[in-house]
């Protein structure tokens, strides 16, 4: 099926020349917005995880969490190569000497192709960049910034905790330091339009984005966002409504922005809303096919 965008595993296959599949790790790092630095109660929409949820255990080594990780996909890949993927909660959010050691433990492994380091652009400092420099020497890199939305309204009703300024600085650095930008947006967050949303899109484009995260609105058991549903503050999006605004997405999002997520899910067993998203092989089947 040929598609009308640039996805990720299309740029895998053409950058390692065979599939590659994620392993998500957590390295045991918190977030600013969670130990009091910027706050205590985190993003309104993050759960308990840390949108680590699908992640090895944090007790486990990074060389044990990717052989765990190996293992679960061992039927699905024979000849692949892997990528770690930094997901818990903000993993550059320590002294750069311990990224460093983590960092380095998991992409000196022979079956390691490449490092995806999910964080926020405020906790960039000098020494990380110039620790993810010299990693990216050694296998590629690449930095998914947490953004969600441009629109200042939004950033302070989801507690997110910089401005966008903060965002642009961060991409700038790390495209300095020759490292590939990946940025996640949600789309469906509270009294956002559908212009909004096409908004934050073009936005990062033209901010330099190498790649981006579509990522339906996920209701989740425990968050604060739960409340806010329950109470009737908002509503979620239809199926329709999502494939609707993500085909608009696509539209704009040039032919070089990889795109790397065109939905994503929550645990099951946390999820509020929308239902629909639960099955993922009729979400994924209809996106495709609308695309």
């Amino acid at each position: 099926m040929q598609m009308k965008y640039y996805s990720f595993n299309q740029y895998l296959r053409n950058t390692f020349g065979c599939k590659v599949y994620k392993i998500s790790i957590n390295a045991g790092f918190t977030c600013p917005n969670r130990d009091g630095k910027i706050a205590t109660g985190g993003c309104i929409f993050c759960s308990k995880g840390g949108s680590g949820d699908f992640a090895e255990s944090s007790e486990k080594s990074i060389t044990e969490q990717i052989e765990s990780g190996k293992h679960r996909v061992e039927k699905k890949i024979k000849s692949g190569k892997y990528i770690a993927y930094f997901q818990a909660f903000t993993n550059t959010y320590a002294p750069a000497h311990v990224l460093e050691r983590k960092l380095t433990e998991a992409i000196k492994h022979p079956d390691i192709a490449a490092l995806s380091i999910a964080t926020r652009p405020d906790c960039l400092p000098n020494d990380v960049i110039n620790l993810l420099e010299k990693l990216n020497k050694i296998k590629p890199v690449f930095v998914e910034l947490g953004l969600q939305t441009i629109h200042a309204k939004t950033a302070e009703y989801i507690r997110r905790g910089y401005t966008l300024d903060v965002y642009d600085n961060a991409v700038e650095r790390l495209k300095n330091a020759g490292i590939n930008v990946v940025t996640h947006i949600i789309i469906g967050l509270p009294n956002e339009t559908k212009a909004d949303m096409l908004e934050t899109v073009n936005y990062v484009c033209k901010a330099g984005t190498d790649g981006i995260k579509l990522q339906l609105l996920h209701v989740l058991k425990g968050t604060d966002l739960e409340a806010e549903y329950k109470c009737g503050k908002f509503e979620v999006l239809a199926l329709d409504e999502y494939i609707d605004i993500l085909k608009a997405c696509v539209d704009i999002i040039p032919k070089n922005v990889v795109i790397h997520r065109l939905t994503g899910d929550g645990a099951k067993k946390d999820l509020i809303a929308p239902l629909w998203s639960a099955d993922k092989k009729n979400v994924l089947n209809k996106i495709n096919k609308a695309l």
